[in-house]
């Protein structure tokens, strides 16, 4: 008799685009549904702004970019929906939980709907009540896995996110400094005068302050540059995997709540980050083995002594 054929294997979608940050605060739910999912084809959805981090991913098939579409774009709405239906989805998982992946779920013939874990009214695994107490980032995604059953996330293992660094050529003893944000996002920022000054300390106790950056932070790394000359400026010139690696070479990493230093505490370096009003630590604090954070409601109010003790006076509680 000929061979039986294979059962079709199973493909699941995970959806996660936002922020760098939040995506870096989903690293371990990620790593939990490859590892509850291990013979299934596994498609990530998520930003064009992530594709090269997720296509560094080990946890993922293929790689799926949100093409974001317009209220009234018609026509990438319905190539979505073909595509969502071409596919043929076991499941998805739905961890962006936005008004747009509802949409995704809500566009779709109800007898052609995957399974659907998350918030869409009508999903199969719909999303616990989180209206009572407070939940962290993490623990919301671990408990929409739970309801799923997937068991509880462990710490993501990145050692895949690492690069060569000696070409830096970085002293022996350096503190990471990331005092850039989303532009739009400006009362998130500790004062370029501020991480100028933390930087001069730095340097005078035999720390070499290094900076780190994009564009889009030029303004503020030329800024601490004039009141710190001796900072050494690695703006725009670290891919992500190369700042994880620095990270874990560093005395300490100290950045504004922004992705990168989201990335660094996950990566396990000694990470603090400063916050304003305008971020609520019990939902998103950065997570890793040594993250700590500092908050004042106005950032230009948080002192530069406060921060420097975090270096140079450990063990200090900070968070």
């Amino acid at each position: 008799m000929p061979p039986r054929p294979e059962p079709p294997r199973a493909r699941i979608l995970v959806i996660k685009h936002g922020a760098l940050g939040d995506l870096v605060q989903s690293f371990d739910a990620l790593q939990a549904i490859r590892r509850h999912h291990a013979a299934a084809e596994l498609v990530l959805m998520t930003a064009p702004a992530h594709s090269g981090l997720a296509r560094a991913m080990p946890w993922f098939d293929r790689i799926w970019l949100d093409e974001r579409p317009k209220l009234l774009d018609v026509r990438r709405w319905w190539g979505i929906r073909r595509r969502f239906l071409a596919e043929r989805f076991s499941r998805v998982y739905d961890l962006q939980c936005s008004a747009r992946t509802a949409a995704y779920f809500r566009m779709l013939p109800p007898r052609r709907r995957p399974e659907w874990v998350g918030h869409a009214a009508g999903a199969s695994h719909p999303n616990p009540d989180f209206s009572r107490g407070q939940y962290s980032n993490r623990a919301k995604m671990a408990a929409q896995l739970a309801v799923a059953g997937v068991p509880a996330p462990l710490p993501a293992d990145l050692s895949w996110l690492d690069a060569p660094v000696d070409g830096f050529a970085l002293p022996g003893r350096f503190v990471l400094l990331i005092p850039g944000c989303t532009p739009h996002l400006p009362h998130k920022r500790w004062p370029p005068a501020h991480y100028g000054a933390l930087a001069i300390r730095l340097a005078a106790a035999g720390f070499a302050p290094v900076l780190l950056g994009t564009a889009a932070d030029r303004d503020a790394l030329d800024a601490i540059r004039q009141v710190a000359p001796e900072a050494i400026d690695l703006g725009g010139r670290t891919s992500l995997a190369e700042l994880a690696a620095l990270a874990r070479r560093a005395v300490a990493v100290i950045g504004n709540d922004t992705g990168p230093t989201f990335l660094a505490a996950a990566a396990g370096a000694r990470t603090l980050m400063l916050m304003s009003r305008h971020t609520d630590p019990t939902i998103s604090a950065p997570w890793g083995r040594d993250a700590h954070w500092l908050k004042r409601d106005d950032l230009t109010e948080l002192p530069v002594a406060d921060v420097a003790a975090f270096v140079l006076s450990p063990p200090v509680q900070v968070s």
